[in-house]
């Protein structure tokens, strides 16, 4: 689940661990889908079993853990690449932040769902792209580099969109305190994703080490958060499952598709525009699902639609990367 297509195929780590381990790696990785099936039903059937996982700032550590994995594959020179690609990145943030956010809003006002589900539809509309998108990017036959870029500069600019779009769309059913919103993005996605970036730059031997096995070890964290969320609600999923997979099938395939027109409109070739529909129909929900956890205590349902909102675009992006790949730009 974490970015960059030099964790994937790097010949320098081809020549250094034996590829068929490689290999091995990378189809556990690309199966993030069935893990998340097989960890939620557990989480919902069995959930004594994470109970454990429940406690104080465990899931938060976990997110920071997800956030750190992204950092140590990222560089300096991914963020030069920001200057030469502009108008692809700007148009990917444009519809990151205009598009989710509003969609969001507008599916949980038309499906005039209850408070805590509204609340946590509209933080997963609001938080940055997800790092999921950089694999489906690969799969999809898109621009690897763009979408890492894309979700480096979206995950930099959340620390204050994401409050402020917060406060904007969900002031008006429920108080939101934005300074909270703004700390717990500092410490779970700006400081881990820095301190990835220092390591990999001041530590690059040690880093080529851990990176063939960050995203398979991200893919398990991100399960073992939404497995939390599962078992700690897990009556209240089941009543209301139907509508949490509708309200986040709409919020998703409405981001892939909206994206897709934003970039077509935008003159875009067609591997950025399916990068930037992927980048926008795909969200950071493990973040969502911090958030609302920290700044919300007393809505308990609020991070119940971060958790289905993971399982959901995965499977989206995933059908749509396969469906793509068998299709020339």
């Amino acid at each position: 689940m974490v970015s960059t297509a030099r964790c994937y195929f790097p010949l320098q780590i081809y020549l250094r661990f034996n590829p068929t381990f490689f290999d091995m790696l990378q189809k556990l990785t690309l199966l993030f889908p069935l893990w998340m099936l097989i960890s939620a039903t557990l989480a919902l059937f069995n959930p004594a079993w994470f109970t454990p996982l429940n406690q104080g700032s465990t899931v938060v550590l976990i997110l920071a853990f997800v956030m750190l994995c992204m950092g140590l594959t990222l560089t300096v020179d991914d963020f030069r690449r920001i200057g030469r690609m502009p108008k692809a990145v700007a148009t990917g943030l444009f519809g990151q932040y205009t598009i989710m956010p509003a969609l969001a809003w507008g599916i949980a006002t038309l499906m005039n769902l209850p408070v805590h589900f509204a609340i946590g539809l509209i933080l997963v509309g609001c938080c940055p792209g997800g790092t999921a998108s950089n694999l489906v990017s690969y799969i999809a036959k898109a621009d690897v580099a763009l979408s890492v870029v894309m979700t480096v500069c979206s995950t930099l600019a959340a620390i204050i969109l994401t409050p402020l779009l917060t406060k904007l769309f969900a002031g008006t059913l429920v108080p939101v305190d934005t300074w909270m919103l703004f700390k717990q993005t500092l410490q779970v996605v700006i400081l881990p994703v820095t301190l990835g970036i220092a390591l990999n730059h001041w530590l690059p031997n040690t880093v080529q080490r851990i990176i063939p096995f960050a995203p398979l070890l991200a893919v398990i964290a991100v399960c073992m958060i939404c497995a939390t969320v599962f078992a700690g609600q897990a009556e209240g999923i089941l009543n209301y499952i139907g509508e949490l997979i509708l309200a986040t099938a709409l919020l998703h395939a409405g981001g892939f598709f909206l994206g897709y027109s934003l970039a077509k409109l935008s003159n875009h070739n067609g591997r950025s525009m399916r990068t930037i529909s992927i980048e926008v129909g795909m969200q950071n929900s493990g973040l969502a699902i911090v958030l609302s956890k920290q700044a919300f205590p007393l809505l308990p349902l609020a991070p119940v639609v971060g958790a289905i909102s993971v399982l959901m675009h995965s499977l989206l992006g995933s059908l749509l990367a396969v469906i793509w790949r068998n299709q020339r730009p």
